[in-house]
């Protein structure tokens, strides 16, 4: 590429980015904390950094047994990275019997709730990694004592340097959480902290460097100690950037960690026993039971000694004091791991089975587990099938931990090849960035004899590289999320809110979507996801409201398939940008909304025409409006917000009874069959007589808010 060109790229990705800025409202935006976590019992201060934080008023955690106060507002000038360049100092107080684990953390500020950040409640003795000395190059090297949390900061160049003592024997577990606490970055490539862990002896020689955990961003170390002595533990990004959103917790110790287990799902209702392979396990098998589909986490936990602090507080900040040499009994708990639950019959991969005249005979549907076992090895399952008979082969291995990159070939008994498949993309893993899973389907095109052919596309191998492999009839089924997940809304009015669906297997039909918790007067308006589309944009209108209110909020999506009603929760998430151009749709746990002080419009507009309106493809249709006579207005004016491109207003008239909305439709860019939602704002125009300025500028049109949601649906033509 040439240099213009790249120029010319990298441009281009700037103005995206900042048109995608500029077209967001004033909603608060965090972009990281520091720290971020604690230890139960922990009191500490944290600066947040983002941007519309002025005039914060309070930030929230999710769960309980956190409090917070939120002060200390700054707002440099000629900052290097505006999205963060504003900052707030919480002060927390952790109760010392806090449920440990990750939780949400957003602020509020006078123009609503910002998006959620992770904040980890964590039960080891915590660090805070040193201020660097700006009056001397000498690298510092922090004394730390495992088991115990670093929370630390990566500035440009940086290096941090922990320094702990260790036995012969010991099997030290170094892992660095970075990516896990920011997901995406939107102004950084590759989109994260790409952070590096390199192990050192007291003599300065390279030991073991690591800057990944097989497909994971996050580096994990693990070291088996040869000798007495001490050891150094340096974090960096691997090209030695830095600023204030590089920010880590590095995990040090004899710590559990669970580096794959096998299967990697099971059958509701029925008991798996689970093979775990990893560090620090108490068992190697555990057996489990889950009753309802879906990924569930599995997890350890260890007990360990730790030094004691006198004062929790200062124990993050710096070093364990001389003498605060009691000791207590604490618990570590190890990384997630998923585990996928179906209601399909399962069965396990047998071996030999490489080759079509040695493959495992399956019956359709099955799910299979099996691994590839070494570089270079295949797994072929072959089925009798009919004519006309739809088939979809799937893999789950890389949404489920697995390293493997799979590749997927459907043949006939002759040998020849069908169908193929290598990345499937899924939408709905929004942490993955190389979508590694396999998906096919196909028509069989005679009765015979199929093999479905599962390899590793890179030529790898090994224990590690499990799957789970559906064959059977579409699945046909759907998961849904809801942006953005703080709403931000003033008593009595309605905003805008959008609903993705993620078909699977060809599922095209309506989903309803409800709210199974709101309090009373919360109602959708647009709210059904019409056959076809991928997403809806819906609104929400709240009552009037004579003080603020924090609530949460939980919807649901039905949709009938194949007879039955199927039901989804859902799921609040975050559209997050990666490296100036991707866009990722990652899940957060709760959808909250805050409700400020309002009353409803003070003029009421009512829609008088029958919905859905329908709008010929090339032609126009009319939409009626009805305002209330005596009016302080002149007229009613509307704009639509964010139409579909080729639909348009054509005209606007007063009628008896209010006003009448002429919508036009351009058939070279939108067919027959659209269907969706029209969201408009209403605005009251008062001609000023008395102006001597022109007629366009006597025209003072002044919001009156937006509407429910209009649903529409473009038809052919007469």
């Amino acid at each position: 590429m040439s240099r213009l060109s790249i120029l010319s790229t990298v441009t281009a990705c700037l103005i995206l980015v900042g048109s995608a800025f500029a077209q967001q409202d004033a909603r608060p935006r965090i972009g990281y904390i520091y720290p971020a976590g604690s230890r139960q019992g922990a009191q500490l201060e944290l600066i947040i950094g983002g941007r519309n934080l002025a005039g914060v008023a309070t930030a929230y955690i999710s769960g309980t047994g956190i409090e917070t106060f939120a002060f200390g507002y700054s707002n440099p000038e000629n900052a290097p990275t505006p999205a963060i360049a504003e900052t707030v100092t919480v002060k927390i107080t952790i109760a010392a019997d806090a449920e440990p684990g990750p939780r949400e953390l957003r602020l509020e500020t006078p123009s609503g709730l910002s998006n959620p950040l992770v904040f980890h409640v964590g039960q080891l003795p915590e660090f805070r990694e040193k201020e660097k000395r700006s009056d001397t190059s000498i690298e510092e090297v922090m004394d730390i004592t495992p088991p115990a949390v670093v929370n630390g900061q990566i500035m440009p160049g940086d290096i941090d340097r922990f320094r702990v003592k260790a036995r012969k024997g010991q099997r030290l577990v170094f892992a660095i959480s970075a990516r896990d606490l920011i997901p995406y970055l939107p102004d950084a490539v590759p989109g994260w902290f790409q952070a590096v862990l390199a192990l050192y002896d007291d003599a300065g020689n390279e030991l073991k460097l690591v800057d990944d955990f097989r497909f994971h961003p996050d580096p994990i170390l693990h070291y088996e100690v040869p000798e007495d002595g001490r050891y150094t533990i340096a974090v960096y990004d691997n090209i030695y950037r830095g600023r204030e959103d590089f920010v880590y917790r590095l995990a040090v110790g004899e710590l559990p960690f669970i580096t794959g287990v096998f299967p990697l799902g099971g059958r509701a209702g029925e008991r798996t026993k689970i093979e775990m392979q990893g560090w620090h396990l108490r068992q190697s098998q555990l057996t489990v039971d889950f009753s309802s589909p879906g990924v569930h986490q599995l997890l350890v936990r260890k007990q360990h000694d730790a030094l004691a602090e006198r004062r929790l507080d200062l124990m993050i900040d710096r070093r364990l004091s001389t003498d605060a040499d009691s000791v207590f009994r604490t618990e570590s708990v190890s990384n997630r791991v998923p585990f996928s639950v179906d209601t399909a019959p399962e069965c396990l991969e047998k071996e030999t089975n490489d080759s079509p005249d040695r493959s495992q005979q399956v019956s359709l549907p099955i799910i299979v587990n099996g691994r590839i076992d070494e570089p270079g090895d295949w797994d072929v399952f072959s089925f009798e099938g009919r004519a006309g008979q739809e088939v979809y082969a799937e893999v789950r291995a890389r949404r489920l931990g697995s390293p493997l990159d799979s590749v997927l070939r459907l043949t006939d008994a002759a040998g020849k090849q069908l169908a193929i498949d290598d990345d499937h993309r899924d939408d709905g893993a929004g942490l993955i960035t190389h979508h590694a899973d396999s998906l096919l389907s196909i028509t069989l095109p005679a009765d015979g004899t199929y093999f479905v052919h599962l390899g590793d596309i890179q030529q790898h191998g090994g224990a590690d590289y499990a799957y789970r492999l559906q064959i059977g009839p579409p699945n046909r089924d759907f998961e849904l999320r809801i942006v953005p997940s703080g709403i931000n809304i003033r008593g009595g009015q309605t905003v805008p809110l959008t609903v993705h669906a993620l078909r699977r297997d060809g599922f095209s039909g309506d989903i309803e979507l409800t709210f199974d918790k709101a309090p009373r007067g919360f109602e959708l308006a647009g709210a059904r996801i019409p056959t076809g589309q991928d997403k809806v944009r819906l609104t929400l209108t709240v009552p009037p409201a004579r003080k603020k209110t924090l609530v949460t909020l939980s919807m649901t999506g039905k949709a009938t398939i194949a007879g039955r009603q199927v039901t989804h929760p859902v799921v609040p998430a975050e559209n997050m940008m990666q490296a100036f151009i991707w866009w990722h749709l990652v899940p957060v746990d709760e959808l909250k909304a805050i409700v400020s002080p309002g009353s409803a419009m003070k003029t009421p507009v009512t829609i008088l025409s029958e919905l859905p309106l329908r709008i010929p493809a090339d032609g126009t249709a009319a939409l009626e409006l009805g305002v209330p006579t005596g009016r302080s207005f002149d007229r009613l004016h509307i704009e639509l917000d964010e139409p579909p491109e080729g639909l348009s207003i054509e005209s606007e008239s007063p009628i008896r009874r209010g006003m009448k909305i002429v919508f036009k439709c351009d058939a070279s860019k939108i067919k027959p069959g659209l269907k969706a939602n029209l969201i408009v704002n209403a605005f009251a125009v008062k001609s000023d007589e008395n102006s001597t300025s022109t007629p366009q500028r006597r025209s003072r049109p002044t919001p009156l808010g937006m509407l429910p949601a209009i649903p529409f649906e473009v038809i052919a033509a007469n």
